[in-house]
């Protein structure tokens, strides 16, 4: 699998992401926002951070980075993005996912673990996850409330595009489990397709038990083995 990860002025979590992929055993190469084509690649990563220092709004100005057309078009033509944190906001600022992120419900920020719960357990994101499994993962974030209107949550919620909801530790959706006031406690969603995925907590910062443990192993594995597939090559792992 060749995978890329854009870096933006003001990105702070690409690094991160370089190293958990080293960590899961492949090589990842950084794309400066700057370049105009992202062809040959298999994933897109959109790291999380600043970008241009979140004027206007988080992602607003990232959105019109030359890099980003053709990360619409790798979207579009079925490659596989990954947005995390302020890579999911840039994904919603740019159409490829629904909703917009807005300031935390408590309007501070927040950097602390997370449980989550896994609702979509298939490739090529979270197929090393089981359904419903309880997973906890950093979040680092000031705007990840996520919103949607009434009728586009229904319909992420019916099409089953909901990938992870924050939950408390025994799993519960409720308000007690929601650290931002997102929408009906949404985590990450997927696009129609399924080959695009934004999420807020950070899976790069827990591949290592050292580093706050390896919940976020799920994802890297699940990725690498949909790149074996679409490659033709079976998993043995």
């Amino acid at each position: 699998m060749k995978i890329g990860i854009v870096r933006f002025p003001g990105s702070n979590c690409e690094t991160d992401c370089l190293e958990a992929w080293r960590v899961m055993g492949a090589a990842a190469d950084m794309l400066w926002h700057q370049e105009t084509s992202v062809r040959g690649y298999d994933l897109i990563v959109l790291p999380g951070g600043f970008s241009y220092g979140d004027y206007l709004r988080t992602g607003a100005i990232a959105r019109f980075s030359p890099i980003m057309a053709d990360v619409i078009r790798h979207a579009r033509e079925g490659g596989l993005v990954w947005g995390i944190c302020n890579g999911f906001q840039i994904l919603t600022e740019c159409g490829l996912l629904p909703g917009a992120l807005l300031r935390n419900a408590g309007l501070s920020f927040i950097c602390a673990p997370q449980f989550l719960r896994v609702e979509k357990a298939a490739p090529p994101f979270t197929g090393a996850y089981a359904p419903g499994q309880v997973i906890c993962l950093p979040i680092n974030h000031g705007e990840g409330n996520y919103c949607i209107d009434a009728a586009g949550r229904r319909e992420l919620e019916e099409e089953g595009r909901v990938v992870f909801r924050y939950v408390t530790a025994e799993g519960a959706a409720d308000a007690a489990g929601n650290p931002n006031g997102s929408a009906g406690n949404i985590a990450g969603i997927v696009n129609r397709a399924g080959n695009v995925l934004g999420m807020m907590p950070h899976p790069e910062r827990a591949v290592e038990n050292l580093t706050g443990g390896e919940d976020g192993r799920g994802l890297f594995r699940s990725l690498l083995s949909a790149g074996r597939e679409r490659h033709g090559h079976r998993d043995e792992t």
